[in-house]
């Protein structure tokens, strides 16, 4: 009837300890090997993260000049945020790998402690239980065989005093003997009989009390523990699959992010930017004249004609071209010049542009920064015990001389620039130029410079090479004591006899000529050439019989006569 009542209760299992004892195991050894498999899960996801933002960051744009090009076209900048986009997404994984170990990996570590705790204080009590009522039972039967071995005594007297009492040859005192040691067999036989049947009746009670009680409730707290293990396993399980699904929506996004930066990519607005980024400025070149050898040349060039001889030297340069600009080739490799000049027009003046922002940037940096310090300066002066006013002038005196140089590069590349704007057909000839460009005649020396310089050089392997003389021309700017670049002069005109003329210049700008072997000149003088430039920025010119000496090649536009050696225009 008990059994009945307990339905399906482990106690049905009562003859069954061990085998619980061992399915209990086997449950824990479950439920750690399901930690273990999301623990490995887990480490999935922290490795998949990791390598998800390495590969994002080994293809993020380099910090060079190369990153903003790209920034141009739409689709590098989508894929820039597909990048990002795959870094957030990869930050999505690292939140499933930590939501695992903390919701159900820590969680279930401690569980199993405990469940490990519960189990073994159950089966104690269980075996307990169990040592108990054998060692009940061990001493029913030590009663038991006691009382069987106290009647078979008592048995053996009664038989042994009547055998006596039988025999005529035994005295009476033999038979009395044997009579009270039957007796008291016999007792001790009652006594025994009296003690099992009082321990059975005990034994019975405990044995009942064992198997009903003490067992039942044993295994109805294992049944419990079991159950709870297995309804922990449950929720876990839910948990690994809504640990995934709370991320969903961020990946979703992280995802439409991806296909929204796919489909912002224009093909014909990344295709005008390559236009915009390669047009060189050059005009187109015009048509390719006949030119008939079967008959002699002609010369028509006027040795004392300044622009026929300048005519000439264009044929005669025009001539030894071996390729057309839009075939030419850069080859020079690198950074280049420090004035773009290797650069096509239109592209050497973004990049000049580009410069100025930059300095410009810098500058008002450096204006910021000397603002502030003076502001701290001023505090201090009238705040003493905040601080010394003097500890800040030495500062502010770096930042001033920074300002200053800065100002002078700007000049500089100003001065670049407006050379570039100048050569350029579609620029005006009234653009701005810099200040160390600056004369009273400024429009109509630009636009004479224009007209000459918008023709690029030819190489003697006919690339296209860009004049070098700007850079020259700041040198010689920077420098008003050039000292240190200029040729020594007093050897060159030691009892040297006159040179002959080979051409002939006009001075661009005025140049004083301080300096020992040079020669002053005023803007707009012609003089004779007697030494063209050999590489070193210098022209040795003559203004009559007894005054001669160098003057910068930058400074003065050159027309050498057509039968001078390599003829061609210095400017």
């Amino acid at each position: 009837m008990v059994e009945e009542r307990m339905g399906d209760c482990w106690s049905h299992t009562k003859d069954q300890f061990d085998n619980l004892e061992k399915h209990t195991q086997w449950g824990i050894e479950y439920l750690e090997k399901y930690t273990k498999f999301v623990k490995e899960r887990s480490e999935i996801e922290t490795n998949y993260a990791k390598q998800i933002r390495n590969l994002s960051k080994k293809y993020q744009p380099k910090k060079n000049s190369r990153e903003e090009e790209e920034s141009k076209y739409t689709f590098c900048r989508a894929f820039l945020t597909t990048l990002n986009e795959l870094n957030d997404y990869a930050g999505q994984h690292e939140v499933i790998a930590e939501n695992l170990t903390s919701q159900i990996i820590a969680e279930l570590s401690r569980y199993l402690q405990e469940l490990k705790s519960e189990r073994k204080s159950h089966f104690h009590e269980g075996r307990k239980a169990q040592q108990h009522i054998e060692s009940s039972w061990k001493q029913l039967e030590s009663c038991k065989r006691k009382f069987e071995r106290d009647c078979k005594e008592a048995d053996r007297a009664q038989q042994y005093f009547e055998k006596m009492d039988a025999d005529i040859n035994v005295t009476k005192a033999d038979v009395e003997k044997a009579r009270q040691q039957a007796q008291l067999r016999q007792q001790m036989a009652n006594d025994s009989k009296s003690d099992y049947s009082s321990y059975l009746q005990k034994f019975n009670q405990e044995q009942n009390e064992h198997y009903f009680t003490v067992i039942p409730n044993i295994f109805q707290k294992l049944q419990d523990m079991e159950e709870k293990r297995i309804e922990r396993i449950g929720v876990c399980m839910k948990t690994f699959a809504d640990v995934d699904r709370q991320v969903l929506p961020i990946v979703g996004k992280c995802l439409d992010g991806m296909t929204k930066a796919a489909e912002s990519i224009e093909p014909k607005s990344d295709s005008k930017q390559v236009v915009e980024s390669y047009k060189s400025g050059f005009e187109p070149p015009g048509d390719v004249e006949f030119e008939d050898y079967g008959q002699a040349m002609k010369r028509t060039a006027s040795d004392t004609s300044l622009s026929n001889s300048r005519e000439a030297k264009e044929k005669s340069a025009g001539k030894s071209k071996g390729k057309l600009w839009p075939f030419i080739k850069n080859k020079n490799k690198g950074s280049g010049p420090e004035d773009f000049s290797h650069l096509p027009p239109e592209q050497r003046r973004k990049k000049l542009q580009g410069k100025l922002d930059e300095l410009n940037k810098d500058i008002q940096k450096e204006m910021d920064q000397r603002d502030a310090l003076t502001k701290m300066k001023d505090v201090y002066v009238k705040n003493p015990q905040m601080g010394d006013p003097t500890s800040v002038d030495p500062r502010l005196t770096e930042i001033g001389q920074n300002i200053e140089k800065l100002q002078f590069e700007v000049q500089k590349f100003e001065g670049w620039l407006a050379e570039v704007e100048e050569r350029m057909p579609s620029k005006s000839d009234t653009h701005r130029r810099s200040g160390l460009y600056e004369t009273q005649n400024n429009t109509t020396v630009g636009n004479n410079c224009a007209q000459d310089r918008e023709r690029p050089l030819s190489s003697p392997d006919g690339s296209y090479t860009e004049e070098q003389n700007s850079e020259t021309q700041v040198k010689a700017n920077i420098n008003p004591n050039p000292t240190s670049t200029t040729p020594e002069f007093d050897d060159e005109f030691d009892d040297e006899e006159a040179l002959p003329t080979i051409g002939t210049c006009k001075a661009l700008y005025p140049f004083e000529g301080h300096n020992e072997g040079t020669i002053a000149v005023a803007e707009g003088e012609l003089l004779y050439v007697i030494e063209e430039d050999k590489g070193d920025g210098w022209t040795r010119v003559r203004r009559n019989e007894d005054e001669e000496g160098y003057v910068p090649t930058s400074y003065v536009e050159v027309f050498l006569e057509t039968n001078a050696k390599g003829a061609m225009t210095y400017i």
